[in-house]
Protein backbone atom coordinates (compact mmCIF):
# COMPACT_ATOMS: atom_id res chain seq x y z
CA UNK A 1 0.00 0.00 0.00
CA UNK A 2 1.19 3.51 -0.75
CA UNK A 3 0.23 6.69 1.02
CA UNK A 4 0.18 9.90 -0.98
CA UNK A 5 2.98 12.40 -0.47
CA UNK A 6 1.47 14.88 1.97
CA UNK A 7 2.74 18.11 0.43
CA UNK A 8 5.59 19.29 2.65
CA UNK A 9 5.27 16.10 4.63
CA UNK A 10 7.05 12.91 3.68
CA UNK A 11 5.62 10.09 1.66
CA UNK A 12 4.18 7.38 3.88
CA UNK A 13 6.61 4.97 5.46
CA UNK A 14 5.07 2.16 3.43
CA UNK A 15 6.35 3.68 0.19
CA UNK A 16 9.85 2.74 1.33
CA UNK A 17 11.49 -0.64 1.57
CA UNK A 18 11.55 -2.07 5.06
CA UNK A 19 12.22 -5.48 6.60
CA UNK A 20 9.34 -7.87 5.93
CA UNK A 21 9.07 -9.06 9.52
CA UNK A 22 8.61 -5.50 10.72
CA UNK A 23 6.19 -4.72 7.88
CA UNK A 24 3.95 -7.66 8.82
CA UNK A 25 4.18 -7.12 12.56
CA UNK A 26 3.97 -3.33 12.75
CA UNK A 27 0.28 -2.85 13.50
CA UNK A 28 0.12 -5.83 15.87
CA UNK A 29 3.06 -4.47 17.85
CA UNK A 30 1.54 -1.01 17.81
CA UNK A 31 -1.60 -2.49 19.35
CA UNK A 32 0.52 -4.11 22.05
CA UNK A 33 2.20 -0.77 22.73
CA UNK A 34 -1.19 0.94 23.08
CA UNK A 35 -2.33 -1.72 25.53
CA UNK A 36 0.92 -1.47 27.50
CA UNK A 37 0.65 2.31 27.66
CA UNK A 38 -2.90 2.03 28.95
CA UNK A 39 -1.76 -0.31 31.71
CA UNK A 40 1.36 1.69 32.58
CA UNK A 41 1.24 3.94 35.62
CA UNK A 42 0.00 7.35 34.51
CA UNK A 43 2.49 10.07 35.29
CA UNK A 44 -0.14 12.81 35.76
CA UNK A 45 -2.35 12.43 38.82
CA UNK A 46 -6.07 12.91 38.34
CA UNK A 47 -5.94 16.43 39.73
CA UNK A 48 -3.14 17.68 37.49
CA UNK A 49 -3.51 15.77 34.24
CA UNK A 50 -5.39 18.79 32.89
CA UNK A 51 -2.55 21.15 33.71
CA UNK A 52 -1.51 23.01 30.58
CA UNK A 53 -4.86 22.38 28.91
CA UNK A 54 -7.56 24.87 27.94
CA UNK A 55 -11.25 24.17 28.49
CA UNK A 56 -13.15 24.85 25.28
CA UNK A 57 -16.89 25.46 25.50
CA UNK A 58 -17.94 23.53 22.41
CA UNK A 59 -21.22 24.23 20.66
CA UNK A 60 -22.01 24.80 17.00
CA UNK A 61 -19.41 26.03 14.52
CA UNK A 62 -18.80 26.15 10.77
CA UNK A 63 -16.24 23.52 9.78
CA UNK A 64 -14.35 23.36 6.49
CA UNK A 65 -13.94 26.02 3.82
CA UNK A 66 -14.90 27.01 0.31
CA UNK A 67 -11.86 29.32 0.16
CA UNK A 68 -10.33 29.74 -3.31
CA UNK A 69 -6.93 28.96 -1.71
CA UNK A 70 -8.21 25.61 -0.48
CA UNK A 71 -7.70 22.16 -1.96
CA UNK A 72 -11.09 20.58 -2.78
CA UNK A 73 -9.41 17.23 -3.53
CA UNK A 74 -8.33 17.13 0.13
CA UNK A 75 -11.95 17.35 1.26
CA UNK A 76 -11.61 20.81 2.81
CA UNK A 77 -15.17 21.64 1.82
CA UNK A 78 -17.99 22.09 1.78
CA UNK A 79 -18.53 24.40 4.73
CA UNK A 80 -20.82 22.53 7.13
CA UNK A 81 -22.27 22.96 10.59
CA UNK A 82 -20.92 20.74 13.35
CA UNK A 83 -21.68 20.64 17.06
CA UNK A 84 -19.19 19.71 19.76
CA UNK A 85 -19.44 18.88 23.45
CA UNK A 86 -17.10 20.85 25.74
CA UNK A 87 -13.56 19.42 25.81
CA UNK A 88 -10.02 20.18 26.90
CA UNK A 89 -7.13 20.81 24.50
CA UNK A 90 -3.41 21.06 25.19
CA UNK A 91 -2.32 24.66 24.92
CA UNK A 92 0.85 23.46 23.21
CA UNK A 93 2.12 20.53 21.20
CA UNK A 94 3.71 17.77 23.29
CA UNK A 95 7.36 18.67 23.89
CA UNK A 96 10.55 16.68 23.75
CA UNK A 97 10.77 16.96 27.54
CA UNK A 98 7.27 15.57 28.05
CA UNK A 99 7.82 12.69 25.65
CA UNK A 100 11.15 11.92 27.32
CA UNK A 101 9.34 11.57 30.66
CA UNK A 102 6.86 9.16 29.06
CA UNK A 103 9.63 7.07 27.46
CA UNK A 104 11.67 7.00 30.68
CA UNK A 105 8.74 5.84 32.82
CA UNK A 106 7.29 3.27 30.44
CA UNK A 107 10.29 2.14 28.40
CA UNK A 108 8.28 2.91 25.28
CA UNK A 109 10.11 2.43 21.98
CA UNK A 110 8.79 4.44 19.05
CA UNK A 111 8.16 3.00 15.62
CA UNK A 112 11.02 5.03 14.13
CA UNK A 113 13.35 3.40 16.65
CA UNK A 114 12.02 -0.05 15.79
CA UNK A 115 12.27 0.50 12.04
CA UNK A 116 15.72 2.01 12.51
CA UNK A 117 15.10 5.12 10.39
CA UNK A 118 12.84 8.09 9.83
CA UNK A 119 12.39 10.91 7.29
CA UNK A 120 14.60 14.00 7.71
CA UNK A 121 14.36 17.13 5.53
CA UNK A 122 17.38 17.23 3.20
CA UNK A 123 18.79 20.55 4.46
CA UNK A 124 19.05 19.14 7.99
CA UNK A 125 20.82 15.87 7.08
CA UNK A 126 24.53 15.96 8.01
CA UNK A 127 26.80 15.67 4.96
CA UNK A 128 28.34 12.48 6.34
CA UNK A 129 24.91 10.81 6.43
CA UNK A 130 23.65 11.88 2.99
CA UNK A 131 25.45 9.16 1.05
CA UNK A 132 23.58 6.43 2.94
CA UNK A 133 20.24 8.28 3.08
CA UNK A 134 17.44 7.23 0.74
CA UNK A 135 15.16 9.81 -0.97
CA UNK A 136 11.41 9.33 -0.62
CA UNK A 137 9.63 8.58 -3.93
CA UNK A 138 8.07 11.72 -5.38
CA UNK A 139 9.37 14.00 -2.61
CA UNK A 140 13.18 13.89 -2.89
CA UNK A 141 13.66 16.63 -0.28
CA UNK A 142 12.81 13.97 2.29
CA UNK A 143 15.58 11.49 3.07
CA UNK A 144 15.20 8.25 5.03
CA UNK A 145 18.02 8.57 7.55
CA UNK A 146 19.22 5.62 9.59
CA UNK A 147 19.04 6.24 13.33
CA UNK A 148 16.73 9.27 13.07
CA UNK A 149 14.11 9.23 15.83
CA UNK A 150 12.55 11.52 18.43
CA UNK A 151 15.72 11.90 20.53
CA UNK A 152 18.06 11.94 17.48
CA UNK A 153 16.10 14.20 15.12
CA UNK A 154 18.78 14.40 12.41
CA UNK A 155 20.13 10.87 12.92
CA UNK A 156 23.19 9.54 14.68
CA UNK A 157 25.18 12.23 16.46
CA UNK A 158 22.24 14.60 16.87
CA UNK A 159 20.18 15.17 20.02
CA UNK A 160 17.46 17.24 21.63
CA UNK A 161 19.66 19.15 24.07
CA UNK A 162 18.54 22.77 23.90
CA UNK A 163 15.30 21.69 22.24
CA UNK A 164 13.51 20.37 25.31
CA UNK A 165 10.69 22.91 24.81
CA UNK A 166 10.34 22.16 21.09
CA UNK A 167 7.62 19.81 19.85
CA UNK A 168 8.58 16.16 19.75
CA UNK A 169 8.87 14.90 16.17
CA UNK A 170 9.51 11.55 14.46
CA UNK A 171 6.45 10.18 16.25
CA UNK A 172 3.94 8.02 14.41
CA UNK A 173 0.20 8.07 15.03
CA UNK A 174 0.62 4.92 17.13
CA UNK A 175 3.32 6.63 19.22
CA UNK A 176 1.12 9.70 19.76
CA UNK A 177 -1.88 7.60 20.76
CA UNK A 178 0.27 5.63 23.21
CA UNK A 179 1.52 8.81 24.86
CA UNK A 180 -2.02 10.16 25.10
CA UNK A 181 -3.26 7.00 26.83
CA UNK A 182 -0.39 7.12 29.30
CA UNK A 183 -1.17 10.77 30.05
CA UNK A 184 -4.84 9.98 30.67
CA UNK A 185 -5.85 11.91 27.57
CA UNK A 186 -6.56 11.12 23.90
CA UNK A 187 -5.88 12.52 20.46
CA UNK A 188 -8.38 15.18 19.36
CA UNK A 189 -10.96 14.43 16.73
CA UNK A 190 -10.50 16.36 13.52
CA UNK A 191 -13.58 18.45 14.32
CA UNK A 192 -12.21 19.30 17.78
CA UNK A 193 -8.86 20.23 16.28
CA UNK A 194 -10.39 22.65 13.78
CA UNK A 195 -12.74 24.18 16.34
CA UNK A 196 -9.78 24.72 18.67
CA UNK A 197 -7.58 26.15 15.91
CA UNK A 198 -10.22 28.70 14.95
CA UNK A 199 -10.00 30.21 18.43
CA UNK A 200 -13.60 31.42 18.37
CA UNK A 201 -13.33 33.15 14.98
CA UNK A 202 -15.84 32.30 12.25
CA UNK A 203 -14.56 31.10 8.88
CA UNK A 204 -11.25 32.93 9.07
CA UNK A 205 -8.28 31.61 7.12
CA UNK A 206 -5.86 31.55 10.07
CA UNK A 207 -6.26 31.33 13.86
CA UNK A 208 -5.86 35.13 14.07
CA UNK A 209 -7.78 36.28 10.96
CA UNK A 210 -7.49 36.40 7.17
CA UNK A 211 -4.10 38.09 6.76
CA UNK A 212 -1.01 35.91 7.04
CA UNK A 213 1.14 38.71 8.50
CA UNK A 214 -1.02 41.41 10.08
CA UNK A 215 0.96 44.67 10.19
CA UNK A 216 3.94 42.70 8.87
CA UNK A 217 4.13 40.51 12.01
CA UNK A 218 4.89 36.81 11.70
CA UNK A 219 2.27 34.75 13.52
CA UNK A 220 3.46 31.23 12.72
CA UNK A 221 6.53 29.18 11.80
CA UNK A 222 6.39 28.33 8.09
CA UNK A 223 8.82 28.32 5.15
CA UNK A 224 10.14 31.74 4.13
CA UNK A 225 11.94 31.70 0.80
CA UNK A 226 12.04 29.34 -2.19
CA UNK A 227 10.96 25.81 -1.35
CA UNK A 228 12.71 23.37 -1.02
CA UNK A 229 16.22 24.79 -1.21
CA UNK A 230 16.28 28.27 0.34
CA UNK A 231 14.66 29.18 3.65
CA UNK A 232 15.57 32.64 4.86
CA UNK A 233 13.85 31.91 8.19
CA UNK A 234 12.55 35.46 8.50
CA UNK A 235 10.00 34.24 11.05
CA UNK A 236 12.93 33.29 13.28
CA UNK A 237 13.07 29.54 12.72
CA UNK A 238 14.41 27.25 10.00
CA UNK A 239 13.24 24.11 11.81
CA UNK A 240 10.97 23.62 14.80
CA UNK A 241 10.25 26.49 17.17
CA UNK A 242 9.57 26.31 20.93
CA UNK A 243 5.95 25.34 21.51
CA UNK A 244 5.00 28.71 23.01
CA UNK A 245 6.36 30.78 20.13
CA UNK A 246 4.18 33.50 18.60
CA UNK A 247 0.87 34.75 19.98
CA UNK A 248 -1.77 32.25 21.17
CA UNK A 249 -5.18 32.24 19.53
CA UNK A 250 -8.46 33.27 21.14
CA UNK A 251 -8.61 30.05 23.17
CA UNK A 252 -5.06 30.44 24.46
CA UNK A 253 -3.64 27.76 22.17
CA UNK A 254 -0.17 28.13 20.64
CA UNK A 255 1.06 27.22 17.16
CA UNK A 256 -2.15 25.68 15.89
CA UNK A 257 -0.78 26.26 12.39
CA UNK A 258 2.82 25.95 11.28
CA UNK A 259 5.67 24.46 13.32
CA UNK A 260 4.62 20.77 13.12
CA UNK A 261 1.78 18.79 11.65
CA UNK A 262 -0.44 17.34 14.39
CA UNK A 263 -2.00 13.89 14.39
CA UNK A 264 -5.76 13.65 14.98
CA UNK A 265 -7.65 10.60 16.14
CA UNK A 266 -9.71 10.16 12.96
CA UNK A 267 -9.16 8.01 9.91
CA UNK A 268 -8.89 10.22 6.82
CA UNK A 269 -11.72 10.52 4.30
CA UNK A 270 -12.79 13.21 1.83
CA UNK A 271 -16.39 12.41 2.78
CA UNK A 272 -17.75 14.10 5.86
CA UNK A 273 -20.37 13.55 8.51
CA UNK A 274 -23.82 14.92 7.83
CA UNK A 275 -24.14 18.69 8.45
CA UNK A 276 -25.30 19.37 11.99
CA UNK A 277 -23.70 16.20 13.36
CA UNK A 278 -22.93 16.11 17.06
CA UNK A 279 -19.28 15.33 17.89
CA UNK A 280 -18.54 14.11 14.34
CA UNK A 281 -15.79 11.59 13.71
CA UNK A 282 -14.14 10.13 10.64
CA UNK A 283 -14.89 6.68 9.23
CA UNK A 284 -14.58 3.54 11.34
CA UNK A 285 -11.57 2.31 9.38
CA UNK A 286 -9.12 3.45 6.75
CA UNK A 287 -5.52 3.42 5.60
CA UNK A 288 -4.33 6.87 6.72
CA UNK A 289 -4.87 9.11 9.74
CA UNK A 290 -5.70 12.81 9.64
CA UNK A 291 -2.99 15.40 10.18
CA UNK A 292 -3.72 19.10 10.68
CA UNK A 293 -1.97 22.45 10.90
CA UNK A 294 0.90 22.35 8.43
CA UNK A 295 4.51 22.73 9.49
CA UNK A 296 7.69 24.78 9.31
CA UNK A 297 8.10 23.46 5.75
CA UNK A 298 4.79 24.72 4.37
CA UNK A 299 4.97 27.45 1.73
CA UNK A 300 2.29 29.11 -0.38
CA UNK A 301 4.02 28.12 -3.61
CA UNK A 302 3.68 24.42 -2.90
CA UNK A 303 1.90 23.38 0.27
CA UNK A 304 -0.24 26.23 1.64
CA UNK A 305 -1.75 23.90 4.21
CA UNK A 306 -1.09 26.12 7.21
CA UNK A 307 -4.70 27.33 7.06
CA UNK A 308 -7.11 26.18 9.77
CA UNK A 309 -9.31 24.25 7.30
CA UNK A 310 -6.44 22.54 5.49
CA UNK A 311 -6.07 18.77 5.82
CA UNK A 312 -3.55 16.08 5.10
CA UNK A 313 -2.94 12.46 6.08
CA UNK A 314 -0.33 9.78 6.41
CA UNK A 315 -0.14 6.11 7.30
CA UNK A 316 -0.26 5.58 11.07
CA UNK A 317 3.22 4.05 11.18
CA UNK A 318 4.84 7.01 9.39
CA UNK A 319 7.17 9.48 11.08
CA UNK A 320 9.06 12.55 9.91
CA UNK A 321 10.93 15.52 11.30
CA UNK A 322 7.84 17.74 11.03
CA UNK A 323 5.03 15.64 12.52
CA UNK A 324 4.08 15.99 16.19
CA UNK A 325 0.83 16.10 18.16
CA UNK A 326 -1.14 17.58 21.03
CA UNK A 327 -3.72 15.91 23.26
CA UNK A 328 -7.35 16.46 24.10
CA UNK A 329 -9.54 15.24 26.95
CA UNK A 330 -13.25 15.01 27.69
CA UNK A 331 -14.64 17.75 29.87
Amino acid sequence: MENKPACCCAAGRRTMEKPGAIREDSEARAGDELAAAAEAPHAPHAQDRLQGMALLPGGEFLMGTNDAEGFPRDGEGPVREASLSPFYMDACAVTNAAFAAFAAETGYVTEAERFGWSFVFHLFVPEAAKAAARPAPGVPWWLAVDGACWHKPEGEGSGIEGREDHPVVHVSWHDAASYAQWAGKRLPTEAEWEYAARGGLIQKRYPWGDLLKPDGEHRCNIWQGKFPDKNNASDGYAGTAPVRSFRPNGYGLYNMVGNVWEWCGDWFSVRHAKPGSRDPRGPASGTARVMRGGSYLCHQSYCNRYRVAARSSNTPDSSTGNIGFRCAADA
